[in-house]
This record gives structure tokens, sequence and C-alpha cells, in this order.
């Protein structure tokens, strides 16, 4: 009865299930906040800019490292040299909290519920309304990968194997599979079904190579 009791924790781990929904943002036309001016901040940034070189981002924090003020020159990052304060979430879409100090980063997450922002606080995920997973991107194709937060270090090695995996003309075929749509005619579920036996034919006979 002892053993059962021990490893019943680990079976229902196993079953648990990622009820996360993964969605790709337009961060260029939305407003990003991220709190911090140090490591964590600038993992935060550099990550969001290495997806998204548009983002419309601001940084706010009393001190910042040098390799955030880089990133501020080479992208359009705005910096605030100023302590967080409530009035920063004004037009915001979404905020990441990334400060070395506990209290600020709860007090940046109690104002974004207040007012409905999405927010991250960094290497906290009961605070968190969304995580940063891994990305793959080669050209238009994009791949997020998630660990319900549970991973980081997992998610790093399986960004790093698809992007290995995946060949880097994968955007060339996503490019004519675009323009080969736009002359299918027939009404919307032909034209899915169409490039569902096209691209199933592709898969088939990669698989046979």
């Amino acid at each position: 009865m002892r053993l059962f009791s021990t490893f019943m924790p680990i079976y229902f781990n196993i079953l648990s299930k990622n009820e996360l929904y993964p969605i790709f943002l337009k961060v260029s036309e939305l407003e990003v906040l991220i709190v911090g001016g140090g490591n964590v901040a600038l993992e935060k940034l550099t990550f969001l800019l290495k997806s998204s070189p548009n983002a419309k981002t601001t940084v706010v924090a009393k001190n910042f490292i040098p390799e955030i003020n880089v990133l501020a020159e080479k992208y359009t990052v705005k910096i605030i040299t100023k302590p967080y304060d409530v009035t920063f979430l004004t037009n915001m879409n979404i905020v990441i909290a990334a400060t070395d100090d506990l209290e600020v980063n709860l007090q940046v997450h109690a104002d974004c519920k207040a007012q409905n922002i999405l927010v991250n606080v960094a290497d906290n995920p009961p605070y968190c309304d969304f995580y940063m997973g891994g990305i793959v991107t080669k050209g238009n194709v994009k791949l997020a990968i998630s660990t319900n937060g549970k991973s980081p270090t997992m998610a790093k090695r399986l960004r790093q194997f698809f992007e290995e995996v995946i060949p880097d003309d994968i955007n060339e075929l996503a490019e004519n599979l675009n323009t080969y749509r736009q002359t299918i005619k027939g009404d919307f579920k032909e034209k899915v079904k169409k490039l569902n036996d096209l691209t199933k034919n592709m898969i088939d006979k990669k698989t046979k190579l």
C-alpha cells in the first residue's frame, strides 16, 4: 500500500495535460512593456526581438545593463530610466515583470490584473497569464513550443532540435503553396481538400526518400 501511495502523484502527473491555448500575436501592433533592467529583462527582450524584430516595446527600470541599451539602439525600443509606477501601464497590452525584486514584480502583477492587462512574472508561473516558450522561425513558418511552464530547458532543447530538422527552404514551399492557393477554383471546402491532398502527397514522398 505504501508503494502504491508513493507512486500515485507521479501517475497523475504523467496524465496531466497542457491546457494552454497557443496564439500568435502581432506585437508590432501591440504595446509591450518590460519592467526591469537586468539580465532577466535582457533575456525576455532578446527573446521577443529575435522572434518579432518590430515589436513595439518599452522597457522601464531605475538602471539598465549595457546590453539592453545596445538592443534599444538597434531596434525600436523605448527606454525609460525611472522606478516602476502604475502609470506606465497606460495603453499597454502585454506586460512582463522581470526585475530582481519580488515585491515589485508582484505589484506589477496586481496592477495588471486590476486593469485586465496580460502579464508574465518571470520565473513565477502562478503569476503568469502566458509563457514565453521556445520558438522556431523559418521564414513565414513559425513553431511555438510549450512545456506548460514546467521546463524552459526542455523547450530550448526542442527548439534546437526542430531548428536542425526543419529545412531552411520550407519557406519557399509555404510561398509556393500560397501562390497555388490563389489559383484554386471552387468553394472554401473544395480548396481545403485540394491543399490537403497536395501536402499529404508531399509528406508521403518525403517519407519514402
